[in-house]
């Protein structure tokens, strides 16, 4: 098995939507705002090469949304899907199976691409299967007020039309074995129904992708939770269960949304799980 990060782009969110109910004199210390109160937020997905499948964790905003769309999120940067697939030595059409962790569109909008007369939608991956699960899709194809501005149709429904989408199983516990594409799933359903976070078997170690069940290492403090949650108190206790679970398993947490970031490890202190070790891809993936 080779892991690959995969950096689909950087945006900009609003730090007091990103820490709830946290003050800002708090969360700047980690994560710190510009003039307009906005964070630094990264797109950072992750490829994995097993055998004859080549499975995409994620894939960004995409690019099909119009200019007052992505005005409001401020890209930085200028790391795409395609040139970090191309670095190392892939296409898109290579990928097999693209594994959504939920359906906002900051996670799935990769998925679906315009047509080539734009009077349309396609799938972007024409090759690969696309991973979610029935609860978190009926979730998301019958959004509620709160979320209904997440759950873009255009980033969704052209994937059922396809004929491409596959839902995973579901767990009778909190975490699903060995799932149909390898590797455990945690679910967590405090950010929106159903989110499935990845825990891969790499090297004798447990690396876990943590979507927005952790979305910085800012957000490590169990309180420190995530305006953008639809049941807040449930993610306080998801993250408790899973962080424990981390520093006794000394797991490694690869970030999506931590621009500065990349892979942590924590441990238990008096003050709770906190922060370990910080690393880089290059030095895990080897």
């Amino acid at each position: 098995m080779k892991l690959y990060p995969i950096n689909s782009g950087n945006f900009k969110l609003d730090g007091g939507a990103m820490f709830g109910v946290v003050p800002k004199s708090l969360w700047q210390k980690t994560n710190p705002a510009d003039a307009n109160n906005m964070i630094d937020i990264a797109s950072r997905c992750l490829l994995i090469e097993d055998g004859n499948r080549l499975i995409l964790i994620d894939n960004g905003m995409g690019d099909k949304q119009n200019e007052k769309f992505f005005g409001y999120y401020y890209q930085w940067g200028d790391d795409t899907l395609d040139k970090s697939l191309k670095a190392h030595g892939f296409h898109r059409d290579d990928i097999t199976d693209v594994f959504l962790t939920h359906l906002h569109f900051d996670h799935c909008g990769g998925s679906i691409q315009w047509n080539k007369d734009r009077t349309g939608y396609e799938p972007a991956f024409k090759n690969a299967h696309f991973w979610s699960n029935e609860n978190h899709w009926n979730w998301a194809t019958q959004p509620n007020r709160r979320e209904r501005a997440s759950f873009l149709k255009e980033n969704i429904l052209p994937m059922q039309e396809s004929g491409q989408l596959k839902f995973t199983q579901l767990p009778t516990e909190a975490i699903l074995k060995n799932s149909q594409l390898g590797f455990d799933i945690f679910f967590a359903n405090g950010h929106t129904e159903k989110q499935m976070i990845p825990i891969i078997n790499y090297n004798g170690q447990k690396i876990a992708f943590m979507a927005d069940l952790l979305p910085t290492a800012g957000h490590l403090p169990l309180p420190f939770v995530m305006g953008y949650d639809t049941r807040p108190l449930l993610t306080l206790d998801e993250k408790e269960i899973f962080l424990n679970k981390a520093a006794d398993e000394n797991m490694l947490l690869f970030l999506e949304h931590d621009a500065h970031n990349q892979i942590i490890t924590v441990q238990h202190t008096e003050k709770g799980v906190r922060l370990k070790d910080v690393h880089t891809c290059s030095e895990i993936f080897n």
